[in-house]
């Protein structure tokens, strides 16, 4: 017995797809004015920046790829339909995350140890960087609704987040070599720019973890769950209990529920599933949920598998 309510628009959506292609013009802009301004200022920090912009780039894409197959509807092999897809998109975009900060990191140490001769121009660094910090709150601003129910969206705009603390990491490196000449400040707001870029691109990724391994959504208890459950008429225990979901904001429930011989008579069997499954999207925001209700003294129930 099931229920097979909608879920929300999400970044399934039309609108917040918009909202990504909006995003990636906007990125991809600044990407390109970024790398020319690194190229004629000479500043590393700089083309960092345009190179993390470039990750944001493919994330973007990556996304919308991801939104547009996770909007196809379920079918007889993909009976949850595609929204996985935002979670591999997720995936891709945390691997991008951890090679970019590996490269950014190794030039910016190389050049700490070996500094050239090259002359960092700070005024154009300055006001590139600049650019790129007003767009990049643009950008977030866009993606910052979507983002708090989808996984996919949840990675762009983590890379969009850190592009903007990335440009003000240059905005001050700039200022400190207009005001004091000291060039290093360039290689260390890169070095800086890698070491943020880190801890962003884990917590992405054990979230995809903690999604692919089916591990009960973050906040969610299985035992809160049981103890609303049982607090229904009729129901004597709540075994068999699965919790998981298919992608960020999308949670599933199935469990077993053992109740009274006299709840299966009549039609009192279907409007105890009404409220259980009223009580679950109520409660802890499930979206599907599978119960299946048993007769005091079944049991087929297998402790080492179930909750």
């Amino acid at each position: 017995m099931h229920d097979h309510a909608p879920g929300g628009e999400g970044i399934r959506g039309a609108s917040n797809r918009r909202l990504l292609a909006i995003s990636l013009a906007i990125t991809s802009l600044v990407m390109v004015v970024q790398v020319v301004g690194a190229i004629l200022s000479g500043s590393l920090a700089l083309l960092a920046d345009a190179a993390h912009m470039l990750t944001d780039v493919a994330a973007l894409i990556i996304a919308l790829i991801a939104s547009a197959v996770a909007a196809r509807p379920a079918n007889e092999r993909s009976t949850f339909g595609y929204r996985r897809a935002e979670v591999f998109g997720a995936l891709a975009n945390g691997v991008i995350l951890i090679v970019l900060s590996i490269g950014v990191a190794w030039e910016a140490v190389r050049r700490l140890i070996e500094p050239g001769e090259t002359e960092v121009a700070g005024g154009l660094m300055l006001v590139v960087a600049t650019v790129g910090l007003v767009a990049n709150g643009v950008a977030m601003w866009l993606l910052g609704r979507a983002q708090r129910t989808s996984i996919n969206v949840r990675g762009a705009y983590l890379e969009v987040l850190g592009d903007l603390i990335g440009s003000a990491a240059v905005i001050v490196a700039a200022i400190l070599i207009l005001t004091t000449g000291w060039m290093p400040a360039d290689a260390l707001a890169s070095l800086f720019i890698a070491a943020m870029i880190v801890p962003r691109a884990i917590g992405l990724l054990r979230e995809v973890a903690s999604v692919l391994s089916e591990a009960a959504p973050k906040g969610m208890q299985v035992a809160d769950i049981r103890d609303h459950l049982l607090g229904a008429a009729g129901v004597r225990d709540v075994h068999d209990v699965h919790v998981w979901q298919l992608t960020r904001g999308a949670p599933v429930f199935s469990a077993h529920v053992v109740v009274d011989e006299a709840v299966l008579i009549g039609d009192r069997a279907g409007r105890l599933l009404v409220e259980l499954q009223g009580c679950l999207a109520d409660h802890f925001d499930v979206e599907h949920s599978t119960i299946q209700l048993e007769p005091a003294g079944h049991s087929d129930r297998d402790e080492a598998l179930h909750a």
